[in-house]
């Protein structure tokens, strides 16, 4: 997964097929889906995967309206095309059925 450095890196990955995650360090439950990303990741390989700590993008974050993590934010082309937005934990069988329903 590669990790979101610069303000113009975000604008590229958006004109792509791209899945940012929001995550923290010290978030547990962002922690609990370190293990399986890499898996998931390879399923998905027409998308680019980005990990964007929400401590050091924390005004991306409000604009895009993400006040939980993990959270999956999409983009195709430009657009916003979907997201899985929630504090709560996800597991992976739960972040493999949102990134399917993606098509």
């Amino acid at each position: 997964m590669k990790q979101l450095t610069t303000m113009n890196e975000y604008t590229e990955a958006k004109q792509g097929k791209s899945i940012l995650m929001f995550s923290a360090t010290w978030c547990g439950d962002c922690r609990f889906l370190d293990p399986f990303m890499p898996e998931i990741e390879a399923k998905f390989e027409d998308w680019t995967f980005y990990y964007v700590d929400r401590d050091d993008w924390m005004e991306l974050a409000q604009e895009l309206d993400i006040f939980g993590i993990p959270s999956f934010v999409v983009f195709n082309g430009g657009q916003e095309v979907d997201r899985y937005v929630g504090r709560e934990r996800k597991t992976p069988e739960q972040v493999e059925a949102f990134l399917h329903g993606l098509g």
